[in-house]
């Protein structure tokens, strides 16, 4: 690793944060200091492209204005809201953690990254990214993006897709944090984003080139999703991910608009021309993994499993 040095951080800071005022991304999130808005765009973030979430987060706040109003909504509302996002379990997760808020907090989301990170589907990178972008608080904020521009930045890698281990990543974010955290940490997010990208980075307008550990790297990106080299299976079905199955029917149910069931086997046909009678077990385990994220309901009819959005 590059020796760390306070003449080195200093410099390394000057030349990122400089490089973000010029630069920076046009994004709804960074023009307010509501927290729930922030919260609910970081959680939109979330494996989502940055310009779907720029399309879908002014439509969902007109919805869902409060964290009161979020509270209030049922499953079904939610997760048809939530349309064109993916994972739809984020929208339920969502609900549940403003319930836990008026409940619990108040109605006030804590500021406090324990406190954060006790409420339903908030992790260790949207715990920090709300304690320090909604409330300011100093602490280093760690996503793909930043893992990246940090791995390349101090070490040598040899081939695009490797990075350094998460959690020394995070130790080395928060020791070489400026005092103006929430300008550096957005700067480093719109680095990896725009320039220190995946498969081709652009190093030669990269405003750190010159001291980088891994400028001008080149090499095929190798299939990594861990940092370690191996590769996550994904549970597949007829050869495409359960995660797509499960976007299938969430979309099946949204497009039924007064909210009625339908049979399992029609949902089943309705995802997959060729569905057959003998697919029924493979479904059934699809909808009730479901069900138990809160997604869809399961009502029995005359021996016949229907379906809907969970209300």
């Amino acid at each position: 690793m590059k020796s760390l040095d306070l003449k080195t951080i200093s410099s390394l800071h000057t030349r990122i944060i400089n490089w973000y005022r010029k630069h920076q991304r046009e994004l709804q999130w960074r023009k307010t200091t509501d927290p729930y808005e922030i919260l609910v765009s970081e959680i939109m973030l979330q494996q989502t492209q940055v310009s779907r979430v720029q399309e879908k987060l002014p439509e969902f706040l007109r919805q869902f204005p409060t964290m009161a109003a979020l509270a209030r909504s049922s499953s079904a509302r939610v997760v048809r809201a939530w349309q064109g996002m993916g994972y739809n379990n984020r929208a339920v997760r969502l609900r549940d953690l403003a319930r836990t808020v008026m409940g619990v907090q108040e109605g006030k989301l804590p500021s406090g990254i324990d406190a954060l990170q006790s409420l339903p589907g908030i992790g260790p990178y949207t715990s920090h990214a709300v304690a320090c972008f909604a409330f300011r608080k100093h602490t280093p904020v760690v996503d793909v993006n930043v893992r990246r521009v940090l791995s390349r930045m101090l070490w040598k890698m040899e081939h695009p897709s490797d990075l350094k281990p998460e959690k020394e990543i995070w130790t080395i974010a928060d020791r070489i944090l400026p005092r103006d955290t929430y300008t550096w940490n957005q700067a480093l997010i719109d680095l990896g984003a725009v320039i220190c990208t995946g498969r081709k980075p652009l190093c030669s307008f990269c405003p750190v080139r010159d001291c980088c550990q891994s400028r001008n790297l080149s090499g095929n990106a190798r299939n990594i999703s861990n940092g370690t080299g191996a590769r996550m299976a994904e549970p597949m079905y007829d050869g495409i991910p359960r995660r797509i199955w499960r976007g299938k029917i969430i979309e099946t149910l949204r497009a039924i608009d007064d909210g009625r069931s339908i049979p399992l086997l029609r949902l089943g046909k309705s995802i997959k021309k060729n569905f057959t009678k003998g697919e029924l077990p493979w479904l059934a385990g699809v909808v009730n993994r479901l069900e138990r994220d809160k997604l869809v309901s399961i009502q029995t009819r005359a021996s016949t499993a229907h379906v809907r959005l969970a209300e």
